[in-house]
């Protein structure tokens, strides 16, 4: 679909992730969603007895029809109950939205894929092993470019820093202290920089605030109301929402609800709701934001190295696919301090957000310590419980 600019001239002068044909649903997002079956309710609950403050999980069917399950609290503090369709920070799941508006100036030939970096943001991408015309705007997408990933540096004190506005420039500069982590294209390594980079790029080409975009180009024609990246200095969230938890440097579990999350940008700042985001990537697969020969080059996934935790993943231009037993599934994972959200589209236009209150590190009962050593057994099936829980909503009528 074609995007009509809303100014008459546009210039042609963006991880860590702990790390899915549709038809339209915007009936989920003007209608409440309906009370969900109780398979859904039994799984939000399993998710809740693991630790995780709340649940919510929104199941939208072909035809748009949302249902929606709830367990846990919104609030540790009061015991309020979780609004059915209460705003969540959905973390990576911006990457999404962020490609889209990419791959729209793509499509508006203000943008070309294989086009080094340098050719948008000349003098600014470089650094050690850093060949700015070497990297290309697909791999950015693609995560493959070898730039250094940054989201360690801003999360050793999330509580200290909770306050911290960060520019996208700083916070790229601040990536770019690091030296590449291997030449362009040698690899696929998701890094949240090369979003960071492409939020830049977004704002260049179009000399508007990508907030701006992102809401013109995607917000208002799916007619999405709890959806936005917030404004510069906001820390709060707008609507309805439950309370995100986090854990602080003393091993305890404290409210992160206002954070200012300007360092994620378009990798990972942006706020929806579960059925909002059913919505959003059941609309991307049904190629109502995309021409077909963008959503073919979006959908082009490639292997992502981790066969034994994901066999058959493919991530391709912001979108991931895995291979579940609904069949292969589109969507993408989202991790940032306060909120995990897992969401996919199976092939019969099923589509599935799972959003829980805090990130498994923050609920795990070992050694702080060990969290950051390596894999720990159970970690790792820490974070394999939303993943599960989202196959089973996806497949389970």
């Amino acid at each position: 679909m074609k995007y009509t600019p809303k100014f008459a001239v546009i210039t042609t002068a963006l991880a860590a992730s702990l790390a899915f044909t549709a038809c339209t649903s915007q009936a989920a997002t003007k209608d409440a969603p309906k009370e969900a079956p109780k398979v859904l309710t039994s799984i939000a609950e399993r998710l809740v007895e693991e630790g995780y403050p709340g649940a919510i999980i929104t199941r939208t069917s072909p035809d748009g029809t949302a249902e929606t399950a709830t367990a846990g609290t919104a609030d540790l503090a009061t015991d309020a109950p979780i609004p059915a369709d209460g705003e969540v920070r959905i973390g990576s799941a911006s990457k999404t939205f962020t490609a889209v508006v990419a791959l729209q100036l793509v499509e508006e030939g203000l943008l070309e894929l294989d086009r080094s970096v340098d050719t948008y943001l000349p003098g600014i991408i470089k650094g050690e092993g850093i060949d700015p015309k070497a990297i290309t705007v697909r791999q950015l997408l693609q995560h493959t470019s070898g730039l250094p990933e940054f989201t360690d540096l801003v999360a050793k004190d999330t509580f200290g820093q909770r306050d911290a506005y960060r520019s996208t420039r700083d916070v790229l500069d601040l990536a770019l202290e690091r030296p590449a982590d291997f030449p362009a294209g040698e690899r696929h390594q998701y890094t949240n920089t090369n979003y960071i980079a492409l939020g830049l790029i977004i704002e260049r080409i179009t000399q508007r605030p990508l907030a701006e975009q992102i809401h013109d180009r995607i917000v208002t024609p799916l007619d999405l109301k709890h959806t936005y990246l917030p404004d510069p200095g906001e820390t709060g969230l707008r609507g309805e929402h439950p309370r995100g938890y986090h854990i602080d440097t003393d091993g305890e579990l404290r409210d992160l609800t206002e954070y200012d999350t300007s360092w994620a940008a378009g990798a990972g700042a942006m706020v929806s709701t579960p059925a909002e985001l059913n919505t959003f990537m059941k609309a991307v697969l049904d190629g109502e934001l995309l021409e077909p020969a963008e959503l073919d080059q979006m959908l082009t996934g490639i292997p992502t190295g981790d066969e034994e935790n994901f066999p058959g993943a493919t991530y391709g231009l912001g979108i991931e696919s895995s291979e579940l037993s609904a069949g292969t599934a589109w969507g993408h994972n989202g991790d940032i301090p306060g909120y995990q959200t897992r969401n996919a589209v199976a092939e019969d236009g099923t589509a599935v957000t799972i959003t829980v209150t805090a990130l498994p590190y923050a609920i795990y009962d070992g050694p702080q310590e060990e969290i950051f050593e390596g894999p720990q057994e159970e970690l790792i099936a820490l974070y394999s419980l939303t993943t599960d829980a989202l196959e089973e909503a996806l497949s389970t009528p």
